[in-house]
């Protein structure tokens, strides 16, 4: 197990468990984190799951997948260094504490 700490826009804080190999979008919708809505259920077509890494996990998280950089460019909230789709990251145990901070807004 994965452990997530998902941190709202306004700070509110919500540590889940998740299983390897999941992504960190699917760890969300599951544990009902608010914040991460998803339209497309995962399939990089929406931008809806947007998600900021914290600085501290970017390297651990990797670069972003192909065409992740093209669907960002349609999120509602400002696009930063630390964003990503949460739907392309996979967790695995190495990923274990990572931190995601959410936007204030999907739609």
């Amino acid at each position: 197990m994965t452990k997530i700490l998902f941190i709202s826009y306004d700070g509110r804080e919500t540590a889940v468990d998740a299983a390897d190999g999941d992504n960190v979008m699917r760890a969300a919708l599951a544990n009902d984190v608010v914040g991460i809505v998803a339209e497309c259920g995962g399939s990089m077509m929406c931008a809806t799951c947007h998600c900021y890494v914290d600085e501290a996990w970017l390297e651990a998280v990797g670069d972003r997948a192909d065409g992740e950089e093209d669907m960002l460019e349609s999120a509602a909230c400002e696009v930063k260094q630390t964003s990503r789709l949460s739907c392309q990251i996979r967790l695995r145990p190495e990923l274990d504490g990572l931190v995601i901070h959410l936007p204030e807004s999907q739609t």
